[in-house]
């Protein structure tokens, strides 16, 4: 290990960077918390109670007193796994064992994968089975979490293999154009993904009924008529055999959209409110957030790619974490540099997130204002907010700085006063 080495002294900025900028964040919203958590603003009277908001806290405080020492493990195992030697003994044995590009690299990210999910796989089991339970949100049992994790495992290898497959054979064999095609084959992928995901993936994992005739189906289906917005159907899906959370999405491309509802959301709100939620979603559709975001990320996944074909030739890339560059970079080695590439930089994301938060809540405001004059008021929509935001014990008044960085939707006060406005 070379501390000089610019990569490394990166990699090391990044990753203090995050880890000292998340906790000192959610000790601001813990103390915040302490202090304002159990204040019923004036907008909320009559809907939340003091018990509600007693439960919350406690609920935020258990998920913080959780998170302190698995961010606290998850970071010490990176720097251990990376300062020990341990990707470049893994890399360099699988490549003497099997001399092949894309086994050599496809074994070495499942192995470099292995320690992190070991940590991972207690906190998930408390979080579900003591945390969940304790509040009343989960309902799933063991051998159906056994069950995820092996499809979700399946589901990971296949979709990963494939496009690791891609990379290796076009660093090998188009070594100067192989940015440009990898970004266009991620491109064409991530849209047939989206087309593949609800008639293929979700099924293996949930179980999608067709609602019922009545009159929210009615609603709903007079409300996408009056929106010009042509589903393939929509579906109540079984959330509540794993929580009681609650929640509506769009899913799909094309002849694939599907508009579906979580069972537990049905259950929760009124069918004026559920109209006034899908209302917010065909917000999204009709003021094209999905495109406008497709059109920033394309050129975005473009330009990530041409900058890692700028360093993966480099050296210092790889002797600085260890490895063996006597020969120079050999071909079957410059995997690893889109992989190093990504875990320095990966530390420097979170000074992203007020970026892209920002544009987010805006797009969030501008489906509450469509909801609302689609809907003709704006009344269930806040009421429906309201019960999504007690029924999941979400905070009402978290410091700003705090929802700056990680609330991509604005926070429950802001939306109804908007909406009210």
């Amino acid at each position: 290990m070379e501390f000089k080495n610019v990569f490394v002294i990166l990699f090391i900025a990044g990753a203090a960077l995050q880890f000292l900028l998340t906790h000192l964040l959610e000790f601001i919203d813990w103390k915040h918390r302490k202090v304002h958590g159990r204040k019923i603003p004036s907008e909320l009277s009559g809907h939340i109670d003091q018990e509600t908001l007693d439960k919350t806290c406690r609920y935020e405080d258990a998920k913080y007193c959780f998170w302190i020492p698995k961010n606290l493990l998850s970071f010490s195992l990176s720097l251990v796994l990376l300062f020990s030697g341990f990707y470049p003994f893994v890399f360099e044995s699988l490549w003497n064992w099997c001399g092949r590009s894309f086994v050599t690299f496809f074994l070495f990210i499942l192995i470099a994968s292995i320690p992190g999910v070991v940590l991972e796989i207690p906190f998930d089991l408390y979080k579900e089975f003591r945390l969940e339970k304790k509040f009343g949100f989960s309902t799933m049992t063991l051998k159906l979490w056994i069950l995820d994790q092996i499809k979700g495992l399946l589901v990971s290898l296949a979709i990963s293999g494939a496009l690791l497959f891609v990379l290796v054979f076009l660093v090998e064999h188009c070594p100067s154009w192989w940015w440009i095609l990898l970004a266009s084959v991620y491109t064409v992928f991530s849209l047939a993904l989206s087309i593949i995901y609800p008639m293929f993936i979700a099924p293996l994992f949930n179980k999608f009924t067709p609602l019922e005739q009545g009159e929210l189906r009615t609603r709903l289906e007079n409300l996408l008529s009056k929106c010009g917005f042509k589903s393939n159907g929509l579906f109540v899906m079984d959330a509540s055999k794993r929580s009681k959370h609650s929640n509506a999405y769009f899913t799909g491309f094309g002849k694939s959209k599907r508009v579906v509802l979580y069972d537990t959301l049905v259950a929760q709100l009124s069918p004026e409110e559920i109209e006034s939620v899908l209302g917010h979603e065909l917000g999204h559709y009709k003021h094209h957030h999905i495109l406008k975001r497709m059109i920033i990320m394309i050129p975005a996944i473009f330009a990530l790619l041409f900058a890692v074909n700028l360093f993966i030739n480099h050296v210092s890339l790889y002797s600085g974490f260890g490895f063996d560059v006597s020969q120079g970079v050999l071909p079957h080695m410059k995997p690893l540099g889109l992989f190093f590439l990504l875990m320095i930089f990966e530390g420097f994301t979170v000074l992203l997130s007020p970026v892209t938060n920002y544009f987010s809540r805006r797009d969030e405001f501008q489906a509450d204002a469509f909801a609302k004059k689609v809907c003709g008021t704006g009344e269930h929509l806040s009421t429906a907010l309201i019960k999504l935001n007690k029924e999941n014990l979400s905070e009402i008044t978290p410091p700003k700085i705090y929802s700056l960085f990680y609330y991509s939707h604005p926070p429950l006060l802001e939306r109804i006063r908007a909406v009210k406005d």
